[in-house]
């Protein structure tokens, strides 16, 4: 059941209170002292508190009530408070919500109004808790994850990374052949690293091809070797990076610019493990572990016949997906404190300037973006200028469109009127957070009404 502390000194307010909230299935603690308020809530769940500006019959400063407040913040942070306040004290109620306080409600109340309010602050309590379940949840499962695996210094914050991540570290001890597919730049090649660390060839070498790098002439050479003279220039014998990875992962990137004649090669290798380098008619094996990667549509290259269906079947075993940066916003500023390093730190400018960019380049693209900044920066605090990413919009019109978008004076001083003073009901109907409802009020210079 929902609970909420009454902290008052006057034990009629605690039972009317208690009354009142009965009726909503809301259970009612009391305590007459901050004292005994602050020891209840040590020891008891409240889901809210609602307290006293003033404690003695000769005190009407709101002080008493403004250090309740700062003890319970100190004791449960996040514990909506709403205050109970009377004319004398209003303007230390208002600044005590400015400070953090859920709301504050006037002596003597409206049962109606009151009851919303609370209503609201629990609901918004009860999501916060549910957030926070879901964060710990999320922590405890990424902390696991780390220990159980080699993540090879990923850096990530989304859930959609995190699934990436999860599914390359379990696919890892299966020997089956894994097609990375997403954008450039987005950081398919870490995840083949992860899938290598995590496999029983992870003491065997890594060898990355980018097939789309290499002349079509030259493919198979690079590849599956050379004998001298096989070709114009090829004064001695070469090695090939399937013999170079034996004992290992040879991770095949941008597969799809592999041309036709590299395909049926690498088809018989996968069937065989054998291969035979260019002028040799000696067959040769090694033990290698084949990760593919690209971000061309495989199966629309089939259709047009630039790649070979049985070859896509033979490097998609399981396929993995890495989203492009503009899909996983989350990661945006992780990776771009990981880039900086210790210094200089990023600016809340910087920062707003990097999550509103799009990204094309994905991970690269922020990588350069920071490499670059840190250079050029001037100051310890990176800035959006730094940056120098392309503007979203001219900084004039966001302005004007910000301001435009802001409600009137008339819609706030109508929205406190039909509120009754009730700033979370206010702000809630103009769709404002209790902050910026008052920041907005102190722009028109408005006083708070009600109470």
């Amino acid at each position: 059941m929902r609970s909420i502390l009454v902290i008052d000194d006057n034990p009629a307010v605690a039972q009317a209170l208690g009354l009142l909230f009965g009726l909503h299935d809301i259970r009612t603690l009391a305590a007459t002292s901050p004292a005994a308020g602050l020891a209840l809530l040590a020891r008891e769940r409240v889901d809210l508190v609602i307290a006293d500006m003033n404690f003695g019959g000769d005190t009407t400063s709101g002080d008493e009530g403004a250090a309740l407040f700062r003890a319970v913040r100190a004791q449960q942070p996040d514990l909506p408070v709403v205050l109970l306040t009377a004319w004398t004290h209003l303007e230390s109620a208002v600044q005590l919500v400015k400070a953090g306080a859920a709301d504050y409600i006037g002596k003597p109340w409206d049962n109606d109004k009151l009851i919303a309010t609370v209503e609201n602050l629990l609901e918004l309590a009860e999501s916060t808790r549910e957030r926070q379940r879901l964060l710990d949840e999320q922590r405890r499962r990424r902390e696991l994850l780390a220990g159980q695996y080699d993540l090879c210094g990923t850096v990530f914050a989304s859930d959609a990374m995190e699934r990436v991540v999860e599914l390359a570290c379990r696919v890892a001890r299966g020997d089956v052949r894994v097609l990375i597919t997403g954008p450039n730049g987005a950081g398919k090649e870490r995840i083949a690293q992860i899938v290598h660390a995590n496999s029983a060839l992870r003491r065997g070498p890594f060898v990355a091809v980018n097939c789309g790098a290499i002349p079509a002439e030259l493919i198979e050479a690079e590849l599956f070797g050379a004998e001298a003279g096989a070709f114009t220039g090829a004064a001695r014998a070469r090695v090939g990076r399937f013999e170079t990875a034996d004992g290992g992962t040879l991770f095949l990137d941008e597969i799809g610019d592999l041309p036709l004649a590299g395909q049926v090669k690498l088809l018989r290798v996968l069937e065989t493990g054998e291969f035979e380098p260019l002028g040799s008619s000696r067959s040769r094996s090694a033990r290698v572990r084949v990760l593919s990667a690209t971000n061309a549509d495989l199966p629309a290259l089939i259709r047009t016949g630039r790649f070979r269906e049985d070859l896509y079947y033979r490097v998609n075993v399981i396929e993995i997906n890495v989203p492009a940066l503009a899909e996983r916003r989350a990661d945006i500023l992780p990776l771009a404190r990981h880039f900086l390093g210790a210094a200089p730190t990023l600016g809340e400018d910087a920062a707003a300037a990097l999550l509103a960019h799009d990204w094309p380049g994905n991970v690269r693209e922020l990588r350069n973006c920071i490499e670059r900044a840190k250079l050029l920066a001037r100051g310890r605090i990176l800035t959006a200028g730094d940056l120098n990413l392309p503007l979203q919009r001219p900084a004039a019109e966001a302005e004007v469109r910000r301001d435009a978008d802001q409600p009137s004076r008339e819609a706030i001083e109508t929205s406190l009127r039909e509120a009754g003073g009730n700033i979370s009901r206010a702000a809630s109907n103009l769709g404002l957070s209790r902050q910026a409802l008052y920041r907005r009020m102190e722009r028109f210079n408005l006083r708070p009404v009600g109470g």
